[in-house]
Parts: structure tokens; sequence; C-alpha cells
């Protein structure tokens, strides 16, 4: 409304009704005409048009726009009408009434509250009646066995090979269905382990390219990375397990529980070793078309004597006997008859090995002791409790990035965890560690520390079964692991039959040993001796791709070409010569590190021979008939394996440390989410993933389970 009482309406609609109710000149009775004409307008179904009138209805000045007092009519004609047919006209009248008011705020928070909360509780009681509903159905009450056929030689399998042992050429549950009857002709792929090399090629094959049998001494997969929060309850043992036949089913292949003894490298023969009910061992022959080696390794001795009084950390089992030890140093220390010499030695824990595993179960320990304890045991025993890690180098985390290993070290110095670096042990006794220390003068001194729980986690070494492979090839010459080019062949072996992967093996960089090998096709083209052939820029540029596609790794260290290309031409002939080409090569040898031993090396090396397998099975077929069938199939089916380090990561107790690929931070709370985010996410299926979230909350909930069994 303006001043002079100008208002806004349909004042063709009012008087088509005949209902325009007399108006005092105030806002009130404005704004009621205004909301009530709207109404009538929309009840029309659409909303055609609106005119502006300024009038003073009983006001006694009128605009020229105003409305006429006999018949209330327009004196200018809007532009369009509002209705086709006045028939077609509501006979609603305008009601003055005011609108109903709104609620009150307290009237709305109850209403919403009680609306979300029944919500809430339908779809609540929905999703708890479906899953009785998914839980009833997952029981059987009829008999699921049937008639199924099984092989005589699968009963009574021929005894042959070097032993005259039995040859399991063909399996028990080869017939168990059509999809597996049809596998029983392919290539017969033998997988030894159940890591994360293994578990890594198994989701990588295409379930109708092979016929695959997996051996392991256990029937699980183990996430290792987490293996240190077992130990003290932080989360449960079966969190960290997956059934291997679960994954083993999706490729419809076969799982032994046992144990692989040696290999007959002429015969195509893996010989293998199972305890059966009568507690007898049994040896027998699994016959392979190709064999891949992913076993693993044990933890490395170093040398050092008494380690019988030592713990490891390797297994489900390791973890389970850590966790029962430190219990039960905490039960006796809680005994009347334990002296004050006899409750500090029980309370003293030692890590001999300042690596990621060793550094983050020494971080658990301290949370467990120092979280949990107080709750359940005497406050004393917290008091005297002491934790110390004894590493060799001059910090933790020698392999991450100093910052953060001295971040790891001043939080270790907040939390009284004691670091002892630039220690060796001599010798491990029942009851104290003999280590040997440098001082400030580099003087070297001798020490004792007394102790009643010790963790052995000092690198790796290779298993008896990688000891009996290498020392049938003689040119398995690493003592530490078996050897590999860079397809994760097996040196010494026939091409394409026998693969490594995982902590067992090592990727053999010898770029200069097959220099001659490089130089092949420019002497073959030019009829030259590799020995006496000089090599121009352009040359040069075809020999470092040669490189490059053999070996990786090699290529972050040729990058620069002519910097290299001037740097070994002494001579400044503008051409590189025999020997300085070998030079060159032996420079990049030496700064090709070995890949390390860690859970995403092998994962990388499975998801690569699972991609290359299925390469060769696609092409298998043209092979064959283009009479393919001998040479460097590897080579010409796929490309050599490149390892691309994603980064490290450790927990250090209420902290986290992260570097990643030159990116390093390091945090509190948020990083060990962001940490355990982290490996969440590769856990190897859902059901782990369930089982991570619950032992997490359990923890915040209810606290570590401090129980022994």
């Amino acid at each position: 409304m303006t001043p002079n009482g100008s208002i806004r309406c349909s004042v063709r609609l009012a008087q088509r009704h005949k209902t325009l109710p007399s108006l005092q000149n105030s806002s009130a009775g404005t704004r009621r005409l205004f909301a009530t004409s709207r109404v009538l307008q929309r009840s029309e179904g659409r909303l055609i048009g609106q005119q502006r009138i300024d009038c003073d209805v009983f006001g006694q000045h009128t605009s020229p726009r105003s409305i006429s007092t006999k018949g209330l009519a327009l004196q200018r004609e809007p532009a369009f009408r509002f209705f086709k047919h006045p028939s077609s006209l509501s006979r609603k009248a305008i009601s003055t009434k005011p609108l109903p008011s709104q609620r009150g705020p307290v009237f709305r928070f109850f209403y919403r509250f009680f609306a979300y909360t029944g919500g809430f509780i339908l779809v609540s009681g929905s999703l708890v009646l479906a899953f009785f509903a998914y839980d009833a159905s997952t029981y059987r009450a009829d008999l699921s066995f049937t008639d199924i056929p099984v092989s005589v030689s699968a009963l009574n399998p021929r005894r042959g090979g070097p032993k005259n042992l039995p040859i399991a050429e063909v399996l028990v549950d080869d017939d168990d269905s059509e999809e597996m009857q049809r596998l029983k002709d392919k290539p017969k792929l033998v997988i030894l382990g159940s890591g994360w090399g293994s578990v890594a090629l198994l989701k990588m094959l295409n379930p109708e390219d092979y016929h695959i049998t997996v051996v392991s001494p256990v029937n699980y997969f183990l996430f290792t990375p987490m293996l240190p929060s077992a130990t003290v309850g932080t989360l449960e043992l079966r969190s960290l397990v997956e059934p291997v036949r679960r994954i083993v089913q999706r490729v419809r292949g076969h799982f032994l529980k046992a144990e692989a003894e040696n290999v007959e490298f002429s015969e195509r023969l893996l010989e293998v070793s199972q305890v059966n009910a009568q507690g007898e061992k049994r040896h027998f022959y699994l016959p392979y078309d190709k064999l891949v080696i992913g076993v693993g390794s044990t933890t490395n001795p170093h040398g050092v004597q008494g380690l019988e009084h030592c713990h490891f950390l390797k297994s489900i089992d390791d973890a389970r006997l850590i966790r029962n030890k430190i219990l039960q140093n905490l039960e006796h220390a809680c005994l009347p008859t334990t002296s004050d010499e006899e409750r500090r030695r029980l309370l003293s824990f030692v890590v001999s090995g300042g690596g990621p595993t060793g550094v983050e179960f020494a971080a658990e320990l301290f949370d467990m002791l120092n979280e949990d304890l107080g709750r359940s045991f005497p406050k004393i025993l917290r008091n005297e409790i002491s934790v110390h890690v004894i590493q060799s180098r001059g910090h933790i985390l020698n392999t991450y990035d100093e910052a953060l290993s001295k971040y790891a070290e001043a939080h270790f110095a907040h939390d009284q965890v004691e670091v002892l670096t630039n220690s060796r042990v001599k010798e491990v006794q029942q009851d104290k560690i003999i280590f040997t220390q440098k001082d400030e003068s580099g003087e070297t001194v001798t020490k004792e520390l007394p102790m009643g729980f010790c963790l052995w986690s000092t690198g790796v070494a290779q298993t008896e079964f990688c000891k009996r492979v290498g020392g049938k090839l003689d040119v398995q010459t690493n003592r530490h692991a078996l050897e590999t080019d860079t397809h994760l062949r097996l040196n010494g072996t026939p091409l394409g039959t026998v693969y490594a992967i995982g902590d067992c093996s090592t990727v053999q960089n010898n770029v200069a040993d097959h220099l001659v090998h490089f130089l092949r096709t420019l002497t073959y083209e030019k009829g030259k001796d590799p020995e006496t052939m000089q090599l121009t820029f352009k040359e040069w540029r075809d020999v470092a791709k040669r490189v490059k596609q053999r070996f990786p790794q090699a290529s972050d260290h040729l990058r620069r070409l002519d910097k290299l290309f001037e740097q070994y031409d002494k001579d400044q002939s503008g051409t590189l010569d025999f020997g300085e080409l070998h030079e060159l090569l032996n420079q990049i040898d030496s700064k090709l590190t070995s890949l390390p031993a860690t859970a995403q090396r092998a994962h990388q090396q499975g998801q690569y021979l699972g991609r290359k397998f299925n390469k060769l099975a696609q092409a298998t077929p043209g092979m064959h008939a283009n009479e393919m069938d001998y040479g460097d199939l590897d080579a010409a089916a796929y490309k050599a394996f490149e390892y691309h380090h994603l980064g490290s990561l450790a927990y250090i107790g209420n902290s986290a440390v992260f570097d990643i690929n030159g990116l390093n931070f390091s945090g509190g709370l948020l990083a060990v989410y962001l940490w355990r985010s982290v490996y969440f996410a590769q856990s190897v299926s859902f059901r782990t993933r369930v089982l991570l979230a619950m032992d997490w909350s359990k923890r915040a909930l209810f606290g570590r389970d401090l129980m022994n069994f």
C-alpha cells in the first residue's frame, strides 16, 4: 500500500465475482485483499497476470489510474484477460478473515523431534527385520550332499619322479562342478604361500585360464601391517585373517594345506609334505606348468646367541604368544611373593630392532600399559614398567625421512620409552640382554639390560625351502633371497616356468652384465664386434631405450642422456666405446638398490604376475598357431616389472608419521585416524573391514581385553 492508499490487486477478478469488500484505508485490509486475490487467481489453474492499480478507495483524491465509483471498472484495459470464459470462474468468495497464525517454536521442535524419531525407529526396525529374514535364509534344513564323480587317479595317484612319490595329477575336487571340470586340461598354475603376493595374484587372475592350486602351511591370509595391534588386544586376532579358501573360490581353484619341500625343475614337479591324521609326514609330487614361489621369509638372527629367549612377530601364532607372555608377566608382578627387583625385571620390555615393526610394537605396548593397566592392575605396576628399543643405526625408522625419525624419537622420549641407538645385541639370556653401544667419544661400551620380555625384529632371512631351491641353481649366489630377472622369473630355471615374488626374492639389477645383449641388434645391423663398436649419441639413445625396457628401475637414472654421454665420453671423440659404456652402466648399477621387503612390494608383484598371466593365456592360442612356443614369451607378451613406492607410514603411540613420495608429515590423533583409514581401505575383504571397525569401537568403549588364553 502506498501513502495515498495504493493497492496491488486483481480488480477485474473481484468485479466478476461481485464480492469486492469495502476496505478501510489501512495496510491490514490491503494485505488481506491482496493475499485473497492471489489465492483466487491460483485457484483457477494458473496465474495469468497482475494489474497494478494505484487508488484511494475511500479517499477524496483519485489518480488517473483510479477505479470507477460506479462499476469499479478500470479506466485502462489490461493487456490480456485473466480467464478465457467467465463460466470457468470459481464461486468462492474472498474472505477478509485473518490467515491462521503459525505454530510456536516449541510445538515445531517437538513435532520434528517425534517425526524424525519415528522415522528412525521405523527404518531401524525394518533393517533389523530384514537382517533376521536374511539370517533365517542362511540355514539349511535339507541335506546338501549329492553324488559326485571322483577320478580314480585322484584317489590312487600313480608314482613317479626321482623319489618315486605319488604324483597328484588329478585332485579330489576336480569334478565338483562343470566349471571345475572344464579347467582340468588348462595349464597347471601352482602358487606357494598365502601372503600378500599370492593373494594379489589370485585376485587378478581370470577364472577360466588356469588350473590353480595354492599350497600353504596355513589356510588364511594374514594382514601383517596391523599385527602389532593384535599383540596387546587393540585388535582381535580374527580381525586380521581371511580364509584362503574363500579367496581361491573366486578362480575355482584348489587349496592344499601342506608345505613345499623341494622342486624338480627338469620334470616340473613340486615336492610337498603333509601331516596326516596319525601325525605322520607324507610326501607327494604336485606337477606344474607355472610355479610361483611366494613363501615369505624368516627373521634374521644376525648370529646372535640365545634367541630362544626372544619372541618374533611374523605370524598370528607369534602374536598370540606375545600377548600371553605380556599378561603373564603382569600377573606374576602382582603376586605378594615377587620381590621388587624381580618385579622390575618382569616389567622391563625390550624391543630389538628400530624398524617399523619394532617401533609400532613398542608404541602399541606403551599405549596398553599407559591406558588400560591402571584400570585392572595395581598402580605400582605402572610406575615400575619400562620399555626399551635397541637400534643398531643412528636413528629409529632409518629408512624414513630424518625429520620423521627425530619426531618419533622425541615422541618416545616424551612417553618415557628409552631408545638406545648405535647399539648391537651380543647375547640374549633368560633374564637379561647383553649389548654394546658407542658412547659420545666413539668408544664401544658393553652394557646389560634386565628384561622380562624381548621382541626380536631385525630384518629378514631365507626360509629353508628357499635355501634348498637356491642350492640347486648355480646362478643363485645371493644368501638372503632368491634372485629373479625383471620379469620376476627365477634365475637359472627354464624361461616362463618358475617365478618368485615377495620377501623371498630380489630383483637382480645387473645392467652392465647385459651390455652385449643391448648392443646385439646394432652390431648385427652393422656387422661389427660389440667390443670394438663406437656408439654415436643417436645409437646411445637406442641403447638407453632398451635398458629402460629391460630394467624399468633404471629409468630415473637415464633421464639426461646428453649429460651422461658427455660425462663418459672421456676422449671427447663424440662416441662411446665399449669400455666407456660399460663404466656408465656399472655406475647405474651402483645406484640401483634392492626393493624393500614390504607388503606393498609383494602386492605389486602379485598384481603384475596376474596381469601377465592373463596376457599370456590370451596370446597362447595365437602363439601355438604360429609355432611360437619357445623363446622369451614373457617379454613378448608383457613389459618388465616396475616397482612404484607409494610411501611409508608408522604408528608411534597416539600419533603417526607418513613418508609419501617426498611428502613428510606427522601428527597426533588426526594422523592416527588417517593411518587407520589407509589400512582399513587396504584390508582384503568387507568382512575384515567390519571386524576392524568393531574392534576400534570396542577399544574406545570398553578398553582392551587383558586376558590370556
